[in-house]
C-alpha cells in the first residue's frame, strides 16, 4: 500500500532523485573541448564564465541564452529533489516530469547554437565544430531523457508518450519550416538562419495574383478538377469492381483476382510510355481529360481492400433481399452501399489524393502546354535555376496552400478512414 501512495509508484522514486543529482554531476564533467590543444570546459565553468562577462559585447544576447539553457533546467533539478525528497506526491512527480523535459529541451538547443556562441566569444582557444561537444554533454543529453522515463513511470505514465513526442517533433519540424518560408520577408532559396527576420504575406499575394510568369490559381483549379473527377470515376470503379469480387462467383474468379492482385504490385509508372502513345494516338495528350483518364483507368486493381471490407458484412443480409424480390442492383444500392460508409470515404481518399500530388504522368502528358499544368508540376517549374532565387519563398506558400485541402479531408473524415480498414461490423 505504502509503494502506491498517492497515485505515486514509489520503487522508481529513488531512481528519479539519483537522476537529478547525476544531471547536476554532469554539469561540472568537460562539457566542450578540443583534443588538439587539450583544452575542455564544463557546463558549470561555461556558465560562470557567461555570468562573469568573458565575452564580448556583439555576443552578449546569445551568450545569456547559453547561460539560461545551462542554468534553468540545473535551476529546476534542484529544485526538484528535496520537494520530492519532502512531498511524495503526484504534482511533484509531474514537476520532476517537467523539469527533466526542459534539461532534454535546452541540451538541444546548445547543441546547434554552442558552437558560433563559443567561437565567437573566444572562450576556448581554437575553433570549436559540434563534435568536439565533451562526454558531460552527452551525459547530461541522456541522463535527461533517463531521468523523464524514470519520472513517467513513477507518475504511472507510459514512457512510450516519449518516443512518440519525439517522433511527433521531427514530422512537424519541416512542416513548420516550410510554413515560416512561406511568410519570410529575405528572398532567396538559402539562409543561414532558422527563424525568418521579417514576416510578410507578400509571398501569397504575388502567388495569387502575379499572372506574368506562374498561373498558380489556373493550376490549382486544374488540379482540383482532375482530383474530383479522378476521384467520382475511380471510387464508383473499385466499388462494383469489389462488389462483383465479393458477391459473386464464376469461372476465373480466383485468377482474375491473383492476375489482378499481381499486376498492381507493378508501379504505374513502368506503362508510362505506351499509356502516352496511347493518347498520342487518340489525339487526347496534353489535354485534362487525359489526366483523367490516366488516374481512374487502373483503379480497379485497387479493389481488394474494398472487396475485404464488403466480405464482412453478412450474406445474409443479401439473401433476404433476393427472397423479398430484390435485384442485385438494389443489393448493392440499398444494402452495400449504406453500410459500407467508411470504406467508401477511403476510396474516395486515396482516389483524391494519388491526381493531387502526382508530377510523373502530368509531367509526361502535358509536354508544354503551360496553362494545363497541374500544381505538382508548375511548383516545381517555380524552382528552376532561373526562378528559384526569387521565387523560392512563393515556392514555399504554393506548397502551404496546396496541403490545406488535403489537410481538411484527413481531419474531417480520419474516423472513416480507419473504420475503412477495420471492416464492417458482423452479427
Amino acid at each position: 500500500m505504502k509503494r502506491n501512495m498517492n497515485g505515486v509508484n514509489a520503487k522508481f522514486v529513488n531512481c528519479l532523485l539519483a537522476s537529478g543529482i547525476l544531471l547536476i554531476i554532469s554539469l561540472f564533467l568537460p562539457f566542450l573541448s578540443v583534443k588538439s590543444e587539450k583544452v575542455s570546459i564544463s557546463g558549470m565553468k561555461l556558465l560562470l564564465h557567461i555570468v562573469q562577462g568573458v565575452s564580448d559585447q556583439g555576443l552578449s544576447t546569445r551568450l545569456n541564452l547559453i547561460a539560461i539553457l545551462i542554468g534553468l533546467p540545473c535551476l529546476l533539478i534542484v529544485l526538484m529533489i528535496p520537494s520530492v525528497l519532502m512531498v511524495r506526491k503526484k504534482a511533484t512527480i509531474h514537476y520532476s516530469i517537467i523539469s527533466f523535459v526542459v534539461s532534454a529541451i535546452c541540451s538541444v538547443f546548445i547543441l546547434f547554437i554552442a558552437k558560433r556562441t563559443i567561437d565567437g566569444a573566444q572562450i576556448l582557444s581554437k575553433g570549436f565544430l559540434i563534435r568536439n561537444l565533451g562526454v558531460g554533454y552527452w551525459a547530461y543529453l541522456i541522463i535527461a531523457f533517463i531521468g523523464l522515463t524514470v519520472s513517467m513511470k513513477a507518475a504511472r505514465i507510459n514512457p512510450g508518450y516519449i518516443v512518440l513526442t519525439i517522433l511527433s517533433i521531427v514530422w512537424i519540424l519541416p512542416i513548420a519550416w516550410i510554413v515560416m518560408i512561406s511568410f519570410r520577408q529575405e528572398s532567396g532559396s538559402y539562409t543561414s538562419y532558422f527563424w525568418p527576420k521579417n514576416f510578410t504575406m507578400d509571398n501569397y499575394k504575388i502567388l495569387l495574383t502575379d499572372t506574368s510568369q506562374f498561373f498558380f490559381a489556373r493550376w490549382f483549379t486544374n488540379t482540383l478538377f482532375v482530383a474530383i473527377c479522378s476521384c467520382a470515376i475511380s471510387t464508383v470503379i473499385v466499388l462494383a469492381t469489389a462488389f462483383v469480387l465479393s458477391r459473386l462467383r464464376f469461372k476465373g474468379r480466383k485468377s482474375l483476382m491473383n492476375f489482378a492482385l499481381i499486376l498492381g504490385m507493378f508501379p504505374g509508372f513502368m506503362s508510362m510510355i505506351a499509356v502516352y502513345y496511347i493518347l498520342k494516338g487518340l489525339g487526347l495528350t496534353q489535354s485534362l481529360i487525359a489526366l483523367i483518364m490516366v488516374y481512374s483507368g487502373g483503379s480497379a486493381l485497387g479493389y481488394y481492400i474494398v472487396k475485404g471490407f464488403f466480405d464482412t458484412i453478412p450474406k445474409a443480409l443479401d439473401e433476404a433481399a433476393i427472397i423479398d424480390g430484390a435485384t442485385k442492383w438494389h443489393v448493392f444500392t440499398k444494402i452495400t452501399i449504406p453500410l459500407s460508409k467508411p470504406v467508401i470515404i477511403y476510396t474516395m481518399l486515396i482516389a483524391f489524393i494519388s491526381p493531387w500530388g502526382d508530377f510523373i504522368f502530368a509531367r509526361v502528358i502535358m509536354g508544354d502546354n503551360y496553362k494545363n499544368y497541374t500544381v505538382a508540376l508548375g511548383l516545381y517549374t517555380m524552382l528552376d535555376r532561373a526562378n528559384i532565387a526569387t521565387w523560392y519563398t512563393r515556392f514555399a506558400a504554393g506548397s502551404v496552400l496546396v496541403s490545406i485541402p488535403i489537410a481538411i479531408l484527413f481531419v474531417s473524415l480520419q474516423k472513416y478512414y480507419v473504420e475503412g480498414l477495420s471492416g464492417s461490423v458482423k452479427g
